[in-house]
């Protein structure tokens, strides 16, 4: 399973995505769109939003911390 989190070192709901992701022993990659513009743009061509957190697991996008749609993506992932 790939899991990667476009997000900021200052957002809430980005602390809270991956302290969930860690919580349950899942690995993922961050990416902090704050200092890296290239990866902005592609966290905008793939959810077509700028906030954050955008997450993708196995290309599926989620848009901000949704805990109930992650779940159901994990879990037909496994």
């Amino acid at each position: 399973m790939k899991v990667v989190i476009y997000s900021t070192p200052t957002c809430p709901y980005c602390l809270q995505a991956k302290s969930y992701f860690e919580s349950k022993n899942i690995d993922y990659t961050n990416i902090d769109v704050s200092t890296d513009q290239k990866a902005a743009q592609e966290m905008v061509d793939l959810s077509g939003q700028m906030g954050v957190p955008v997450i993708t697991i196995n290309d599926k996008v989620v848009i901000g911390f949704d805990k109930s749609k992650i779940e159901a993506l994990l879990i037909s992932n496994e």
